[in-house]
């Protein structure tokens, strides 16, 4: 006499399915809550306490350099619409807010685009008067020491290498961080009118002087529901000299003294 395989059913809704069926349809709904409360918990950090960026222009050189990955702490000022993905309006203004300090390096949104993240330092906060004359920085009328170190070159991610002169510069507050200046006759940003930085916002500017559009120019006045958070270490970094099809280049493209280095 001839066997025939039979196939186990369930009943679902007064109608035989295949258990094969529901554990597949069981399996599939398993792995989008998975998918979801990944992406759910992804935003929840990304929003909340850290969010990468990479440095995609020199503005902000010696400090960071193109092809640097960084974390930026989104609770160092507490939270605004910028806090979230998209700018979504959770929040109105700013809660929890904690000013920042004098040298601070922020990110924050373009004050006329709010779609395009900028990172500069933070130089002017409200109330200063801040003025830029033959190359130097003045802030309520004093001049901010500089300590001249050498000369800098920039080489990666060039056509042409340019070269700098590096300075340890000083603010009012005791911060010491490094610029890099080509000339201190530079025609637009070298010759400043006085700024007064209002209430509620920041003048910032780049480390690399005379190659940062920043507030001396079409940046302004960053308000403070623009932050995004405070840049706090670099985590991954790489220069122009690999190539990701040739992997035996990988090694030498890496700059590895930077990886999880602090930003000041």
């Amino acid at each position: 006499m001839r066997k025939t395989k039979s196939k186990n059913y369930v009943s679902e809704n007064d109608k035989s399915v295949p258990l094969e069926d529901t554990k597949k349809k069981n399996a599939f709904v398993e792995n989008l809550k998975t998918v979801f409360w990944a992406i759910l918990i992804a935003l929840i950090i990304r929003s909340l306490w850290l969010e990468p960026f990479r440095i995609p222009s020199g503005s902000m050189y010696p400090t960071l350099r193109v092809g640097d990955y960084l974390f930026v702490t989104k609770y160092t000022y507490g939270y605004s619409r910028y806090s979230f993905p998209a700018g979504i309006p959770l929040v109105k203004g700013r809660i929890w807010y904690s000013e920042p300090k004098r040298g601070d390096v922020v990110v924050f949104k373009f004050p006329q685009n709010t779609h395009t993240d900028f990172i500069k330092r933070i130089i002017g906060l409200p109330g200063d008067k801040v003025q830029v004359k033959n190359g130097r920085l003045y802030i309520n009328g004093e001049i901010v020491d500089r300590k001249e170190e050498g000369r800098y070159i920039v080489d990666e991610y060039v056509s042409i290498p340019e070269f700098y002169r590096i300075y340890e510069e000083t603010l009012p507050n005791g911060l010491k961080h490094k610029i890099i200046e080509i000339t201190d006759k530079e025609r637009i940003v070298d010759n400043t009118e006085e700024f007064e930085v209002p209430e509620d916002s920041f003048f910032v500017m780049g480390d690399n002087r005379d190659r940062s559009d920043d507030s001396r120019i079409s940046v302004g006045f960053v308000p403070k529901e623009n932050l995004v958070g405070k840049a706090k270490f670099i985590f991954f970094s790489h220069n122009d000299k690999g190539s990701i099809l040739k992997p035996w280049t990988w090694y030498k493209a890496l700059r590895w003294k930077r990886f999880f280095k602090g930003i000041k």
